[in-house]
This record gives structure tokens, sequence and C-alpha cells, in this order.
């Protein structure tokens, strides 16, 4: 979720600040930055610019979903972030403010905020709102790009295939001007029976790069969720089943629910290498470990039914995770998600009380007792809290994006290394 956040973010000041980077690359200003103004409600205690409503969906999403009635003015934050459109930005300073064209409409935070405002019930307007917008961006080749008005990227596709599928819509009748329905915008980036190397079929990519895809660790997690049309809330499956490779030769290509159990079959063949992805991040001369796109890939193989073929990366989170997660709303968001899709106890993930941790990043639930919801054992009836922090300082966020526009596709590969923020 953290390096999606970022990575996205760096692709939207790309298309929009190509011109400006390079002078703020060369020319940074001598003057400390100032601490950012977090505002009330907020989850995650770090400059919110580029993730605020992300990591906000992710932990009220998550909260709602360990049994945490989430604190009113949380909620408040998140609905009112949304402009009067439907459109969500990744934040807004004043969200007094109306919206207007120089606002940088974000696909990805929108379509989380869409699936955690339909969770948390109550939000029937806002959810609509979010929805209609979502298919009003949607490019003719019936995909979705960060940006909207840039070419459609694999890992945004899916998230707004996911959050529409959340909200009751189907997306097989989610058609562009063009006539191509969602479906069709996604699996336009799989990696098919005739990729190569033969390891890579069954694999989503981020965009094409001289005309091919490459396999995308975010993108092929995040296509399993979206091909089988589910959301982030994963519940865990009656029956477990070993992942398959992608059936080649393809027996209907245009099935989205086979091309998920494909991609669920690549990502359980590249988790057998080491227990967990990998990544190359700007600047490392070797591989380290992914540990975003990891559990995201744990959640993809539990909503396939393979949760067999998830087991050893999920030990392996609830053994390394700690230090990603640290004080991130998105991190542990994600990792309560996990817990719920394999059903593990959030409580008790590798030693760590996920649930505590998350209700710590942010205000108290409404459980009306601040230490109760530190504790993270709420009242009767009543549930916890969860959060995220932001992840990138601006000095790193203008140093990738100076390394996106120096590489041009780079940012799949910043995408690979996973979507949510700095935390690999």
């Amino acid at each position: 979720m953290n390096v999606r956040r970022s990575a996205a973010a760096l692709a939207a000041s790309a298309v929009l600040c190509a011109g400006a980077a390079p002078a703020a690359l060369a020319a940074p200003s001598p003057s400390a930055p100032a601490a950012p103004v977090i505002p009330s409600g907020l989850f995650g205690k770090k400059d919110p610019t580029y993730d605020g409503v992300w990591r906000q969906s992710f932990a009220l999403l998550a909260q709602q979903t360990a049994g945490v009635k989430p604190a009113k003015e949380a909620v408040a934050w998140l609905a009112g972030q949304q402009c009067a459109n439907g459109g969500f930005a990744s934040f807004r300073a004043d969200a007094s403010a109306a919206c207007d064209d120089k606002t940088m409409y974000d696909t990805n935070a929108t379509s989380m905020a869409v699936q955690a405002l339909k969770a948390l019930g109550g939000q029937d307007a806002a959810v609509k709102k979010g929805v209609d917008w979502l298919k009003s961006v949607q490019n003719e080749d019936g995909g979705w790009a960060f940006v909207p008005g840039t070419p459609s990227e694999g890992s945004s596709t899916s998230l707004v295939i996911s959050a529409l599928a959340a909200a009751g819509e189907k997306p097989a009748e989610v058609k562009s001007k063009a006539g191509k329905s969602a479906y069709e915008g996604l699996l336009a980036f799989q990696l098919g029976c005739a990729a190569e190397p033969a390891a890579d079929r069954g694999a989503f990519g981020y965009q094409p790069a001289d005309g091919k895809l490459a396999a995308n660790a975010d993108a092929t997690a995040a296509a399993v969720l979206a091909g089988l049309g589910q959301g982030s809330v994963v519940a865990p499956a009656a029956t477990d089943t070993p992942a398959a490779a992608l059936a080649c030769p393809a027996t209907d290509a245009a099935d989205p629910a086979a091309a998920a159990q494909g991609a669920a079959g690549h990502l359980a063949e590249t988790l057998k290498k080491d227990g967990h992805l990998t990544a190359v991040t700007p600047g490392a001369d070797q591989p380290t470990a992914d540990t975003g796109n990891t559990a995201d890939a744990v959640i993809a193989l539990a909503a396939a039914g393979h949760k067999q073929s998830a087991a050893g990366a999920l030990e392996w989170l609830k053994a390394n995770s700690a230090q990603w997660s640290k004080d991130s709303p998105a991190a542990l968001g994600t990792l309560v998600l996990v817990a719920h899709a394999t059903g593990t106890d959030p409580k008790s993930f590798g030693g760590t009380d996920l649930v505590t941790a998350l209700n710590a990043t942010g205000p108290a639930s409404q459980t009306g007792d601040a230490a109760a919801s530190k504790s993270g054992k709420p009242e009767k009836g009543e549930k916890d809290e969860k959060d995220e922090s932001d992840t990138d300082s601006n000095a790193n966020v203008w140093w990738i994006v100076g390394a996106g526009l120096a590489a041009g596709m780079g940012i799949g590969v910043l995408l690979s290394g996973r979507r949510k923020k700095n935390q690999l």
C-alpha cells in the first residue's frame, strides 16, 4: 500500500510537473521544511500530502473489519475530503475550499475511500458520488490511470474495479464511451501464454515499456482481487486448493476469474523462492524484501481460495513486518486485512496486537474511553481503531520523481517495490 501511494503520487507529479522537478532537484531549498500540520481526525503523524485519504481509508476499513467503531471525527474527515463531483484528491489541506480545475484528482485514493465509506455504512450518497466519478474518468480502453486523462495502468485499473465491486457494481457492465468494459481494460495487462520468460505467464503488468509488459507484483496482487470481483476485505475461504499456473492454451482468455487464478498461480510460484516477494529499490545493488506486496499477495491468494499457498508468506509476515508497519496506519491496516483474510487473530500477529497498534495512530474510537482504545480491549459491543502514517519525506518524493522522469517507465518498477510507500 505504501509504495503504491508514493509511487503513484510521484507518477502524478512527473506527469504534471515534469518541467519543475529538475529545478527542484538541482536547487533544493536550504531551509528545513516546515513540520506538517496533521488535521484533527486523521490517522498518522507524518505529512499527509501524498497519502492522507489513502491511509485514512485503510485505517477505517481495517478498524471496521476488526470490529472497532471508528471515531466520528475520523469518518467525518474522510467524508469531508470528497469533492463535490465525487472524486478525491490524495489530500486537501483545506477541505472547505471548493475543488477546481487545479485539483489533482486521485483514482487510487477515491477507490479506497469508496471501499471504506461503503464498509462503514451510512454513507450511501458519498459512495454513489465516488462511484459515478470513477465511471466518468474511465479511459476509452476500459481501464483507469492514477491521474485521470493519462494512459491506463494495471494497478489503478484493478483498484477501481475492486472499489466498484465492493460498492455493488458489476464491473463487466461498466463500459467506456468506446464500449470497452472494465474487465477488458484489466485483461489487457495480463502476460498471457506467449509471455517470455514462461515464469511471468499469468502475471499482470503496470504499463508497457517499449511496447512490452513486465510482470509487476503490485499490479498482479491487485488484479487477483479485481478479477474475482472482490474488494480489499476478504473473508476466509471455506475451502483450500493449491494455486495453479495460468492454463495454456487458455480456454477463455476473456474470463476475469480465470485470469485472476492465473495471476494467483504466478504469485504462489514467486513466493516459493524466498518465502516472500522482493524488489530492487532505487540505489540498491541487491533485491530487498518487499513486505507490502507480500502482504497483498497473501490477501490475493486467500481470496482465490489458496490459503495453503500463502501459508509460508503469512508466517514470514508475522516474523518480519513489525518494522515495516511501525506507526503506519496503511501498513497496519493492510496487516489487519491479511489477518482477516487468513483467519488469523489480528491481536496476536507474530506477537503483535495489530489492532492496538493501529488504534494508537489515530483518534480514540467510539468506546468513549481513550484508555480502552489504546489497550486494544473494547468495551462490550464496541470495537477498536486503526491507523497508518505517511512514509516519504518531501525530499524523498522529489528524489524519486527525478528518478522516475529519468527512467521513463521506471515508475512501474517503483510500484513493483510496493505501492505502500517507503516501507519495504
